[in-house]
């Protein structure tokens, strides 16, 4: 048995491919971590651990990624523990109001990271979001309903896929930019990448 480590894209763990000496690909196993890239969104990181989330394979899976932080006391570039993901999106809309997919009783909407391992970051509450968040208005209506602290487009659909496996997980997030109208200007996506790689290595290389 052994990890799984799941990333959106190559670019979020360039240096962990370095380090490790990795082949190209979307897939790869190694002696004792396979590394599965999803693609964007919780569409294709559904579907890609479909193809590959074994029980009797992985005892862990680590998600891993840059986000978005809604607390702008945490500085670009700080790593956090996600402990609880949310789908943001999922349910419907009554007036001005938001029915959730469990208040709808349709499902769940809400999972929690599960880990015998113990993590020396500051665990945050996140959602997981088809589109980025970008309007004040938008910003509002999220800080009252879910006061998250940052935002992914994948978190919360690997959660959902560990818990129906009944596998253990994690999930990591290095903060790029903060929830605001889009402004690449003030986004540190390369530092947030260079942190979050270098704390890959260390877990990774720890755990060997």
């Amino acid at each position: 048995m052994k990890t799984l480590v799941v990333a959106a894209t190559k670019a979020e763990v360039a240096f962990f491919y370095q380090h490790f000496n990795l082949p190209e690909g979307d897939f790869i196993e190694s002696k004792n971590f396979d590394l599965l890239i999803t693609g964007v969104g919780m569409v294709a990181t559904a579907f890609s651990l479909g193809q590959y989330l074994t029980p009797n394979k992985y005892d862990l899976v680590i998600n891993v990624g840059i986000a978005g932080c809604f607390d702008r006391n945490i500085k670009l570039g700080s790593l956090l523990n996600i402990s609880e993901d949310i789908f943001a999106e999922l349910g419907a809309e009554n007036g001005d109001d938001f029915l959730t997919i469990t208040d709808l009783g349709f499902g769940e909407n809400q999972f929690k990271a599960k880990s015998k391992k113990i993590i020396d970051l500051p665990s945050v509450k996140s959602i997981t979001v088809n589109c980025v968040t970008g309007s004040e208005k938008s910003i509002r209506n999220l800080k009252k309903r879910i006061n998250p602290t940052s935002e992914s487009m994948e978190g919360a659909a690997v959660f959902y896929a560990c818990k129906r496996q009944n596998i253990d997980c994690l999930q990591i997030r290095s903060v790029s930019n903060y929830v605001e109208p889009r402004n690449k200007e003030n986004w540190e996506i390369g530092l947030a990448i260079r942190n979050l790689n270098e704390w890959m290595i260390s877990f990774i290389s720890e755990m060997n």
